[in-house]
């Protein structure tokens, strides 16, 4: 296209082909009993309570369709502003009552309230998209945003291998993966998850990597910094919101890491083909005005690794219902031991990738691969 042209609107015939086309595939790729069951269940997850959906699977086959679709009806009626819910109430008996003919008189009139109630429902949908696509686009800017306060790449201190990646589950996410200059050498690192997903917690994240940013060159032990951090989500979070993350602190001259972990999962330490967790933490932050926290040190040989994770990874879950779990990750970080942390990293997302397989991502998922360099590959 020349620069005096302007764009022009895709054309829909085509565009709909070519979605026939991705659709076809997938259904071929997952078959399309999978492909409608993911589908009830992501609809019944939204729609249904936990109470209903529990009511559900002990019912009989022909009284389950009946409920089901009577508690989706329900459930998207309520969901719907005032407005378009009483439209859809609307839509639906003028569907019910399909046509009928009023008589005045000798004179017959038809009326298709089948036709109208379509139009409705039509009428409808377009509102409906109209929010989302609006709210996307916000979402949209806001993962702008918050990728342009993330580091654009890894940190490079002097004897370490550092290599970190995040993956929002929507638009934007509520995992923190950060690192900071001490001014001293010494180079701090954190991976942190805040309760819950999109915005909501996407705002808690930036708000404590703010604090932490702000809390950090001043705090005069790792426990301290704990507590200041609690002391201010508790003081401007949510009742229902709370934050674990784990940070590291590396220094080029030492093997020793130092290391604060509030209520986050424990970091596994890779010795040889050897993975084990590091002890456990403090309470997560933002939960108890009055928590403490203590400081923690791993001692890393040449060639040791840490991996820190979200529970994004643990938790992950395939079309199953099956999590990734503990003895997954152990696995794809043994097995790639003797890498560097970049490989070790690809290793755990790789086998991620092949668990989940098409099932849609619930949570966010971080790592943090950190490994002490072999005395030869130091300053390289």
């Amino acid at each position: 296209m020349t620069s005096g042209e302007k764009p022009q609107d895709p054309r829909l015939l085509h565009t709909i082909g070519l979605d026939i086309g991705r659709v076809m595939r997938d259904v071929g790729r997952r078959g399309l009993r999978r492909q409608l069951s993911g589908t009830l269940r992501d609809l019944e997850s939204f729609y249904l309570s936990e109470e209903r959906r529990e009511r559900l699977a002990g019912l009989k086959p022909a009284s389950k369709l009946a409920h089901r679709l009577l508690w989706l009806l329900r459930g998207l009626l309520m969901k719907l502003p005032p407005a378009r819910r009483v439209l859809l109430a609307l839509a639906l008996v003028l569907i019910v009552v399909g046509n009928a003919t009023l008589r005045f008189g000798n004179v017959s009139l038809n009326f298709d309230f089948h036709a109208t109630g379509d139009v409705l429902l039509l009428v409808i949908l377009m509102l409906e998209l109209k929010d989302k696509l609006v709210a996307r686009d916000e979402l949209q800017a806001g993962r702008a945003v918050q990728l342009a306060l993330m580091p654009q790449r890894d940190p490079s201190v002097p004897g370490w291998d550092i290599w970190m990646f995040t993956q929002p589950a929507n638009d934007v996410g509520g995992d923190l993966v950060d690192h900071l200059a001490l001014g001293d050498g010494r180079h701090g690192v954190v991976l942190g998850d805040v309760a819950g997903k999109a915005l909501p917690a996407a705002l808690l994240m930036v708000k404590l990597q703010a604090t932490l940013r702000a809390l950090i060159p001043q705090a005069r032990s790792l426990a301290d910094l704990g507590a200041a951090v609690n002391r201010i989500l508790v003081r401007d979070g949510l009742s229902n919101r709370f934050a674990t993350l784990v940070y590291l602190v590396l220094d080029p001259a030492s093997s020793s890491v130092a290391l604060l972990n509030a209520g986050h999962p424990p970091p596994l330490l890779l010795r040889g083909r050897v993975a084990s967790e590091l002890p456990a933490g403090s309470m997560a932050l933002g939960m108890m005005p009055d928590a403490t926290f203590e400081d923690q040190c791993a001692d890393l040989g040449d060639g040791d690794v840490l991996v820190v994770y979200s529970d994004g990874i643990t938790e992950a879950e395939n079309d199953a219902g099956e999590f990734f779990g503990d003895a997954r990750l152990r696995a794809a970080v043994t097995e790639a031991a003797g890498g560097e942390a970049a490989g070790i990293g690809a290793a755990v997302l790789a086998a991620l990738k092949t668990f989940v397989g098409e099932a849609p991502p619930h949570d966010d998922v971080s790592v943090v691969v950190v490994r002490r360099q072999p005395g030869d590959q130091r300053g390289t």
